[in-house]
């Protein structure tokens, strides 16, 4: 199976991180997208984290309507930081028959060097970057070109969406509506458990 990977911290989940997981799929020819939400985050704090189990519940409603994709719990379970290299090598071990592809937006491209084994990542995964207007192919390649593997990063094309976790946090804080910037069930999840702020649903008459 060709199985792309997006990780991240979905905290929360929104359609952004939809959009770029269908686009990846439909352009890189993928058998399935599994979103992997990070346990402990390596290298800074999750702002505003409601915890791991609820950001995994979230994407989770997020996601269980689709076919195309499904949810892995592997880093919430550790115990220890999420780094992509021990990660990938876990799931390499588990079913190596799989060509695992690893999805980056161009920000998490541009900042590979920096990660812990960034060329044991490439190696270990085909790595495959979401262009935007603000990191460009251009921009993304310069930075990894000293990067054994770096030269072999392709790229897919991504709507323009100008969401972020962080906005739906602050709507969600300052009691503004969240629908349509997030599926129905994260709204209604968020809305249910007062996260981050949210006002707490008045109960029916």
């Amino acid at each position: 199976m060709r199985v792309g990977i997006l990780g991240g911290a979905f905290n929360p989940p929104h359609i952004g991180h939809l959009v770029c997981a269908q686009e990846a799929y439909a352009q890189l020819e993928l058998d399935t997208v599994v979103f992997m939400p990070m346990g402990v985050a390596p290298h800074r704090e999750i702002e505003h984290d409601p915890g791991p189990e609820l950001r995994l519940r979230m994407t989770d409603h997020a996601i269980s309507t689709d076919a195309r994709f499904a949810l892995s719990r592997h880093e919430v379970d550790r115990t220890e930081p999420s780094y992509t290299a021990d990660t990938l090598r876990t799931l390499r071990e588990r079913s190596p028959g799989d060509e695992l592809v690893l999805i980056l937006g161009g920000d998490q491209a541009a900042s590979l060097p920096s990660w812990r084994e960034p060329e044991e990542v490439l190696r270990l995964a085909n790595v495959a970057v979401a262009a935007r207007t603000n990191w460009s192919r251009e921009r993304v390649e310069t930075e990894l070109a000293a990067l054994a593997g770096g030269d072999a990063v392709v790229f897919f094309d991504m709507p323009r969406i100008e969401i972020s976790s962080s906005l739906v946090r602050e709507r969600a804080r300052a009691g503004k509506p969240i629908r349509y910037l997030v599926p129905d069930e994260v709204a209604s999840f968020i809305g249910a458990k007062a996260l981050y702020g949210a006002p707490t649903p008045s109960p029916a008459p």
